[in-house]
């Protein structure tokens, strides 16, 4: 009885059908990821390549919109109320961010700890406030600022003492502080909470052989294991403060002498483009204000990256 002895698949044919899942998958993939880069073309790079095309004209009486080149990019370097409301949101994210890190930071070991009663409770109570909108957080705080309706400035007639002006000129970067601090702390507090959550139990079953007491274990285990954490919520903190505008432009209704229309430079970029309507020179200030942030987070993030590997 004749018997057939299998022939081997050629080499060509066997990269053939290795390859066919490959292309697949990749045809997968770029289906699955073509909405996300259709919508980020459409809504983010076409309207930043169109503010960096108005930002190179000027509207002028005489001749309409003429180019001008990096005109508008040198009146707005020796702007200064350009300069102020940089300087200005500069000094809000020196007092503001580490206030906001430190409690975010020690409510995120207090929860990871173990020892706090309804822990879960709190935990949501602390976040809830990042859930509130912006625009009613800030309506909500300009109320109780008031000086006149406010519930301190009750509290304070009622006890025959000084009310304090929340919404002075001397007070006013702090009670924005306030606003952004008690909005944005929850929020901080996951990130590092998740991360605290990822260290392996071992660590901690080590340390407690060697004799190692809480604080020893905060301080050698879990800071250094937040080092990574802190650095994404710091980034996000320098970001966020250079593009600060809701709080300020809402209760600059309530204190017109102190919040000027460029007590901020997003404020500034917001009144030059709808109060004035110097579309032109509001794009300049806008990509201003970019470069300002992508400097800062590359300089934060080159520091943090030497630290690192130091």
């Amino acid at each position: 009885m004749a018997t057939t002895a299998a022939t081997p698949a050629s080499p060509a044919r066997a990269n053939r059908a290795k390859s066919t899942p490959r292309r697949r998958h990749g045809t997968a993939g770029a289906l699955f990821i073509a909405p996300f880069m259709a919508l980020f073309l459409l809504l983010f790079l076409a309207p930043l390549g169109y503010a960096a095309y108005l930002s190179l004209f000027q509207e002028k009486l005489i001749g309409g919109s003429t180019f001008v080149g990096l005109d508008n990019y040198i009146t707005a370097l020796k702007d200064p109320l350009l300069l102020k409301g940089i300087g200005r949101v500069a000094l809000f994210f020196v007092i503001q961010v580490p206030v906001m890190l430190l409690l975010a930071l020690f409510f995120a070991l207090a929860l990871d700890s173990g020892l706090l009663r309804l822990a879960r409770v709190i935990r949501l109570g602390i976040f809830v406030p990042y859930a509130v909108p912006s625009v009613i957080a800030t309506l909500m705080w300009g109320y109780l600022y008031g000086p006149d309706f406010g519930p301190f400035a009750q509290i304070s007639h009622d006890l025959h003492l000084p009310a304090p002006h929340f919404l002075s000129d001397s007070w006013m970067l702090g009670s924005l502080a306030n606003i952004v601090t008690w909005e944005f702390v929850g929020y901080n507090m996951i990130i590092l909470y998740a991360a605290l959550r990822t260290i392996p139990a071992e660590l901690y079953e080590a340390a407690a052989m060697d004799g190692a007491g809480a604080w020893r274990i905060a301080w050698s285990i879990k800071l250094p294991a937040l080092r990574p954490a802190l650095t994404l919520t710091l980034l996000f903190s320098v970001i966020g403060s250079f593009q600060l505008f809701n709080e300020p432009n809402l209760l600059m209704k309530v204190a017109p002498d102190v919040i000027t229309s460029s007590y901020t430079a997003n404020v500034y970029a917001y009144s030059v483009a709808f109060i004035s309507q110097q579309t032109n020179y509001a794009a300049t200030v806008s990509f201003i204000l970019g470069l300002v942030i992508v400097i800062v987070s590359y300089a934060f993030l080159l520091t943090a990256n030497r630290r690192r590997t130091a």
